[in-house]
């Protein structure tokens, strides 16, 4: 049993808290998974993001960047410790592995960064938007070469076209 502030939940933060201590990200298969990537930040989201809840939960729903570090804010002001070497690598971290990918409005850097992929490849993604219009799909976006058609699909719950 998950022990819970009595402030947290009197400060309005039962829903979001409910959300957080239920909700579990499915894996490719659809199950439950508790398996994280490898990277910088995992063990501070492993150790800042268990003493309230499982780290699974705190990653339950994709993002934005904007809208994981107001959570990480939310989480901070409910009582979670961590330095803020730990809260910027947190942030990071879910930035790149549980944030939504805005196809066709994030730049190059963000791209390359949330696709895991050399830079050069990110600008050929946005050369793609400019010359063809908006990327409709992720048909679409596999036609971009040097994009790795399986990794993509292994991300496709992130896009947003």
């Amino acid at each position: 049993m998950v022990s819970v502030p009595r402030a947290m939940l009197a400060s309005g933060g039962g829903a979001l808290l409910t959300t957080m201590l239920f909700a579990q990200p499915p894996d490719s298969a659809g199950s439950k998974s508790s398996k994280f990537p490898e990277g910088p930040g995992k063990a501070a989201l492993l150790k800042v993001c268990s003493d309230c809840h499982g780290p699974e939960s705190a990653v339950a729903q994709f993002k934005t960047r904007e809208e994981w570090s107001k959570t990480l804010d939310e989480m901070a002001a409910n009582g979670a410790q961590g330095t803020d070497e730990e809260w910027n690598q947190i942030l990071e971290y879910v930035d790149k592995n549980y944030s939504l990918i805005l196809v066709n409005k994030s730049d190059p850097k963000r791209l390359a960064h949330q696709l895991d992929v050399p830079e050069s490849t990110a600008e050929a993604i946005v050369k793609y938007r400019e010359e063809h219009g908006r990327i409709a799909s992720l048909d679409d976006l596999k036609t971009i070469p040097t994009l790795d058609a399986a990794k993509l699909e292994a991300m496709k719950d992130r896009f947003v076209f």
